[in-house]
Parts: structure tokens; sequence; C-alpha cells
């Protein structure tokens, strides 16, 4: 895989996710009843998920910043407005299905290390180039996510296919 080995020639700090649990999350619904899951697919079926994108991956960066990260992430440097789309989708979906509205604001990205204690990691964001890596994003695919001791596991429940 061209990340993987793009990955394995820099040190990331922390914990590393395993590329099985890389995915960009439009919505996180948290523990939802069967009704609201079905109210919140049925959101999703009925909606426009518009047709497939290229997406690119872009630089490094960190949350909540790279002075004290504990999360270092790649963003995006294309299709980036076709993801907000679809998070904008998935958010008013959510609220139909009864959750109350997302507080974070969306920002496209692969969360590709946690970092315990925080580090400062602002020489690697400055020093990786842009990773430049692109794909066709084709379907939206709903995970429910299983947390362990071994770090997050992620069940995907549901594929939405983009219209062609």
């Amino acid at each position: 895989m061209a990340l993987s080995d793009r990955l394995a020639q820099i040190t990331l700090p922390g914990r590393v996710a395993p590329p099985q649990n890389w995915h960009i999350t439009f919505r996180f619904l948290g523990n939802i009843g069967a009704v609201a899951y079905e109210r919140f697919l049925a959101g999703l079926d009925t909606s426009d998920l518009g047709d497939p994108f290229r997406v690119r991956l872009g630089s490094l960066g960190a949350f909540p910043g790279a002075r004290k990260a504990s999360v270092i992430w790649v963003g995006l440097s294309k299709g980036e407005e076709r993801l907000r789309q679809l998070a904008e989708v998935c958010e008013e979906a959510a609220q139909t299905a009864g959750l109350s509205p997302n507080e974070r604001p969306f920002h496209p990205h692969l969360s590709l290390s946690r970092v315990r204690p925080p580090q400062d990691v602002r020489r690697l964001v400055d020093q990786v180039p842009a990773l430049g890596l692109e794909w066709r994003c084709m379907s939206v695919v709903v995970y429910r996510s299983h947390l362990g001791r071994d770090g997050a596991r992620y069940e995907p429940l549901e594929t939405l296919p983009l219209t062609r």
C-alpha cells in the first residue's frame, strides 16, 4: 500500500494506527439504539451522496496543535469540498435520527498516530512534505468501533455507493 510505504520512511511518535483503521470520520454516532440507527441509515439512503470523486493526501498536522500533539494526522489537498458535503449529509441524517448536533466542525483527515503523553511535533509537521497520494472515493461506509486495550477495531456495517 502506497501510504504504508510512505509512512515507513517517517518516524511517527506514539501508537501508529494500522492501515485497516485508516478512515475519514464524517460523523460519530456513539451508542445509539436500533431505531435511531435505522433512521440514520434511512436519512443517508434518501440523500444525494453525489458522484465518485478524487481525494489526495496533503500535509501532516496535529490535534489539538503541533506544539502539544495528541493525534498526528494527514490532511487532504484535493476532495475536501466533496468530503464536507458528505459530512453535511451525515450530520443532517444524524439530527433527523434524533442525535444532538455535532459540536466540532468537520476537518477531513486520516488519523495516523495517537501520542500519549502529548509531544511537540512541530519539526515533524514542518519537515515532512505533502504526501500527494491520490485515490477515487467510491462509497461511504458506516462503521461500528470496538475499543480495546490494543486500540480500536472497526467493523463495517453498511456501504453506500456514490452514484455514477
